[in-house]
């Protein structure tokens, strides 16, 4: 077999070793959003109050970031509170 006949069986088979490679990690990423999906979905729903410790640390965060006002994150939390709550 000569040096250039080869060199193009090893590279084909190298870019085949490639694709199989880049296929098993795309199904293997698949794998783990199903399953972060399904443990999302099938998770417990947090009652009212959790769901409202969580909304107050999320807004004081906001807060610290400087990506809203302290007056707004109150506004917001007063609203989402009569909804949350308002559901119980």
């Amino acid at each position: 077999m000569s040096h250039k006949a080869v060199h193009y069986v090893t590279k084909s088979a190298s870019a085949a070793a490639g694709s199989i490679g880049t296929a098993a990690a795309a199904a293997a990423s698949a794998v783990a959003a199903v399953t972060v999906a399904a443990s999302i979905v099938l998770s417990p729903v947090p009652d009212a109050a959790s769901r409202m410790d969580g909304v107050h640390a999320d807004l004081q965060r906001a807060v610290e970031l400087n990506q809203i006002t302290a007056e707004q994150a109150e506004k917001f939390e007063a609203k989402l509170a009569g909804r949350i709550l308002g559901e119980a």
